[in-house]
C-alpha cells in the first residue's frame, strides 16, 4: 500500500475552490427552482382570477340581456339616451 501524501497548498486551494463553486451552483439551482415554483403559483393565481373575471363578465352579460328584455317589454324597441335618461322609440327615429 502507498504512503499518505500531502497535497500542495496550490492543489488543496484548487480542490477547495472547486467544492465552494459546486456548493454555490447547487445553491443557485435551488434559488432558480424556488423562483420557478413561486412563478408557477403566481400564474395559477392569475388564471384563477381570470376565470373568476370571465364568470363575472358572463353574469353581467346575462343581467344586461334580462334588463333589455324587461325594458323592451315595458317600452318597446328603442335606444336609451343615458345623459338625459330618455327612451327613444325605434319608430321615432324614422319619423
Amino acid at each position: 500500500m502507498s504512503e499518505k501524501q500531502k497535497f500542495t497548498e496550490d492543489e488543496l486551494a484548487k480542490i477547495v475552490e472547486l467544492r465552494e463553486a459546486n456548493a454555490q451552483k447547487i445553491t443557485e439551482f435551488g434559488q432558480v427552482e424556488l423562483e420557478i415554483l413561486l412563478t408557477n403559483q403566481r400564474i395559477e393565481a392569475l388564471k384563477d382570477a381570470k376565470n373568476k373575471l370571465q364568470e363575472d363578465y358572463v353574469g353581467l352579460q346575462d343581467k344586461e340581456q334580462d334588463l333589455i328584455k324587461e325594458l323592451n317589454n315595458k317600452y318597446g324597441a328603442g335606444t336609451v339616451d343615458i345623459s338625459s335618461g330618455e327612451f327613444i322609440p325605434s319608430n321615432w327615429l324614422f319619423d
